[in-house]
């Protein structure tokens, strides 16, 4: 600005007017102080008022040019003397206030008051343990407010410290967790993810509900049961929410029950998760209709897919063409319950299942990947005329990367200490295996490495436990 008004200036006309007046009044000031100096000089004591004058103005100049220095604000000069203190003074303050070298991300719950201020105070609580706020959610209660935030604090500052501050500042029953770099994604986007995700697959729910609520069981109970319980009685259409459970009706048949023992739920996270439920009652049943052609080293094509409750006559009529042998190594039981478990492993609620089918349409391959508490399990029947071609091998490698998509710590297979293919199988994962023998039996167990997913979940590893009354193959 100073450039234009400049410029601007140096345009403006010459007046010859404005000489005339600055002429005018030099000769004025002139005139006025040749009759004063007059005045003093043939006045008695002249000579002696104009040295005091003279002494008088040049006090003045000294004294105003000291008042400035001392109290300018300009910094004062360098101290050799306190040069070491100051530099100390200045460590302390970059360490109080400066950002710390490492940092750990903590995810934290805890109920206030609601009133003004509440959240004020937590936030000083925070700052003054140099504590960042990430996210922030509020969720209202019929007497005060749940705060969940996401902080970035420094890695020295433990748990147990956060909590004591927080308490400190008007805090109750609080809860944290760690937390990692998927939990920075705000919660409107992630909401959004997971209804894409489960308006595109039906299988997705189970899943979506464990990424939104964070680290919870999840059972799905069928219409009806063995036992003759009906899961779609015991669940209200608008669902039932009580503390550390709520239980939904589960669109394809039945109830879905989410519990979270170590935190209780809220109204708002249970209305999320009631909203994700309508969404995908409304949709209806639906697979992605993805499906991949591989040819054999014989020569042969196969479209490995994925396989729903509609695909269960074709696995029936597998498994009239599978050995006894296979059906043994398979279900590890009477083989006449074979096929009663197949309904059970074809719904998208308890897993995921792939098919292997032949360029005439028969299904030769099934293999299932079934979430089970902590872990997931993962379970290959192969037709006899087409085992040793390297399909469990391709089954097996694409269901555990479904489970790393999932966020699956680790994944397991049940099977005879006989059954050399599976084991070559898991060993083809070039995963870390733990093997563990028990009167014949043999667990296997590969840890995987998760990978990112579409969409961040919230929490740790998901977890979707079936309840079901009879044994699962």
């Amino acid at each position: 600005m100073t450039h234009v008004t400049s410029a601007k200036s140096a345009r403006r006309p010459h007046h010859w007017r404005r000489d005339l007046v600055e002429l005018a009044a030099l000769f004025t000031a002139v005139a006025v102080a040749d009759a004063v100096a007059n005045t003093i000089a043939h006045g008695p004591g002249g000579a002696s008022v104009l040295v005091v004058s003279a002494v008088v103005l040049i006090a003045t100049a000294t004294f105003h040019t000291w008042w400035a220095r001392k109290h300018s604000h300009a910094p004062p000069e360098p101290d050799t003397g306190t040069e070491a203190a100051t530099s100390t003074e200045a460590a302390v303050a970059v360490a109080d206030f400066g950002v710390p070298a490492e940092t750990v991300l903590w995810r934290m719950r805890t109920t206030v008051r609601d009133e003004p201020g509440s959240l004020a105070a937590l936030c000083v609580a925070f700052a003054t343990r140099r504590v960042d706020i990430l996210t922030l959610q509020t969720h209202p209660l019929s007497e005060g407010t749940v705060d969940e935030f996401l902080l970035r604090a420094p890695a020295t500052l433990q748990a147990r410290d956060l909590t004591r501050e927080v308490a400190a500042a008007g805090g109750s029953g609080t809860w944290i967790e760690r937390a990692d770099a998927h939990d920075l994604v705000d919660t409107p986007t992630r909401v959004l993810g997971l209804a894409t995700r489960t308006a595109l697959d039906s299988a997705e729910l189970p899943l979506a509900l464990r990424q939104l609520l964070g680290r919870c069981t999840i059972h799905s109970r069928p219409a009806e049961s063995a036992d003759g319980h009906r899961g779609r009685e015991g669940a209200p259409v608008e669902g039932a929410l009580d503390e550390t459970s709520m239980v939904l009706r589960d669109p394809s048949g039945g109830s879905i029950t989410v519990e979270r023992p170590y935190l209780p739920f809220t109204p708002t996270e249970f209305a999320r998760a009631r909203a994700l439920v309508e969404l995908d009652a409304r949709l209806g049943p639906r697979m992605p209709a993805g499906h991949d052609v591989l040819t054999l080293p014989e020569g042969e094509e196969i479209t490995v897919r994925r396989a729903d409750q509609d695909d269960l006559e074709a696995a029936l009529a597998m498994h009239a063409r599978c050995s006894a042998r296979t059906l043994g190594l398979r279900y590890h039981g009477p083989l006449g319950d074979a096929d009663r478990y197949l309904d059970h492993l074809l719904s998208p609620r308890f897993g995921r299942t792939l098919a292997v089918e032949t360029s005439s349409g028969n299904v030769v391959a099934l293999g299932h990947l079934l979430w089970d508490g902590d872990e997931t399990e993962v379970a290959l029947i192969v037709e006899d005329a087409w085992q040793r071609r390297g399909i469990g091998a391709e089954l097996l490698a694409r269901l555990t990367e479904l489970a790393a998509e999932a966020r699956s710590g680790t994944v397991y297979a049940v099977t005879q200490s006989s059954n050399t293919a599976m084991v070559a199988a898991m060993r083809s994962l070039d995963l870390p295996l733990d093997y563990q023998i028990e009167e014949g039996t043999l667990v296997i167990t590969a840890r995987l490495t998760p990978k990112a997913a579409p969409l961040p979940p919230h929490g740790d590893p998901g977890l979707f436990e079936p309840d079901h009354s009879e044994h699962r193959p």
